[in-house]
């Protein structure tokens, strides 16, 4: 199994004419994602890459069940920020039960309008600001990786989850990861906005089902509440599997932003400190360094007798 996305699952893009969803649908194309078609409004009758363009979301869902007899799990948006809630809330109202938000400056009462409808419909959304979600040998949605030749070759298959509040640090972490001979069952990054659909501790509530997933490797940063939040799960057994983490912005005073919107100590919380001392009490293990990040993870996994990689790949 994996979280999120597999080989299996049928994907729409929306904003697929535009040059972002143009590349960014070749790629997941070539690394095996079910891509069944796009919308962009206007554009309905073209193609891109082969596949249908309607113009709306609607449209492309019938397409998908009446043409190819699937029902479109995830919607994938490539389109200006100032777009983006319009765009989601179509998917969601047209049935589509798991959005990616790929832009980053979606204003937040926007991202808070999409949550909301999101939670009316009982729909899920990674993202704004997210790099997307990755399950190695099987599917990717967004753009991790770059190209697809190199995410086959940096990411192996096997039973540790990631979950990163940065997108470049989520590709860092598979990558350093798998030259540590370590293979990763799904690489998920959050995004990086204050507001935001699957936080660090859903995703940990959703590996913690996944029967593949033996451990989870978190990069986290100062600002918010998210670590904690998952040292909460760690502490009141929701979270059993081991936990391995790195916490990025040590050196941050009070008013410092680190990269990224939701990563901002305010009021003395989200700080470095408070976040590690929450971590190790509850029981995970977390890393000064990120170049350490791999050979702890090795060495838990060997500790649990947990193979590095999946039998057969």
């Amino acid at each position: 199994m994996s979280i999120i996305i597999d080989e299996k699952k049928s994907v729409i893009v929306q904003g697929i004419t535009g040059r972002e969803g143009r590349a960014r649908t070749k790629l997941m194309k070539e690394f095996g994602t079910n891509v069944v078609a796009g919308c962009t409004p206007g554009k309905g009758g073209d193609s891109v890459l082969d596949l249908p363009v309607y113009d709306t979301v609607l449209e492309a869902c019938n397409y998908a069940e009446s043409y190819m007899g699937e029902t479109v799990d995830v919607s994938v948006i490539f389109v200006p920020a100032a777009l983006v809630k319009t765009a989601a809330i179509e998917a969601i109202e047209a049935g589509v039960k798991m959005l990616l938000l790929v832009p980053d400056r979606v204003p937040v009462w926007d991202a808070m309008e999409i949550y909301a409808a999101a939670s009316s419909n009982g729909a899920r959304f990674v993202g704004p600001n997210t790099l997307g979600v990755l399950s190695p040998g099987r599917a990717v949605i967004g753009m991790i990786g770059g190209r697809a030749q190199s995410a086959r070759e940096w990411f192996k298959v096997g039973h540790v989850g990631i979950i990163s509040r940065s997108g470049g640090m989520t590709s860092s972490c598979g990558y350093y990861l798998g030259r540590a001979g370590v293979g990763l069952s799904t690489l998920v990054h959050v995004g990086g906005d204050s507001v935001l659909g699957l936080r660090i501790p859903e995703v940990a509530l959703m590996f913690e089902s996944d029967p593949e997933t033996r451990a989870i490797v978190v990069f986290g940063e100062i600002g918010g509440s998210q670590e904690e939040q998952l040292a909460e799960l760690i502490a009141t057994k929701k979270v059993t599997k081991p936990v391995i983490a790195y916490i990025g912005g040590v050196a941050a005073r009070e008013g410092t932003r680190f990269s990224h919107a939701g990563a901002i100590i305010e009021g003395g919380k989200g700080t470095h400190a408070g976040k590690v001392k929450a971590l190790r009490e509850a029981g995970a293990a977390v890393v000064s360094a990120f170049g350490d990040l791999p050979e702890a993870t090795v060495e838990i996994l060997n500790r649990h007798s947990i193979p590095l990689q999946r039998s057969g790949s």
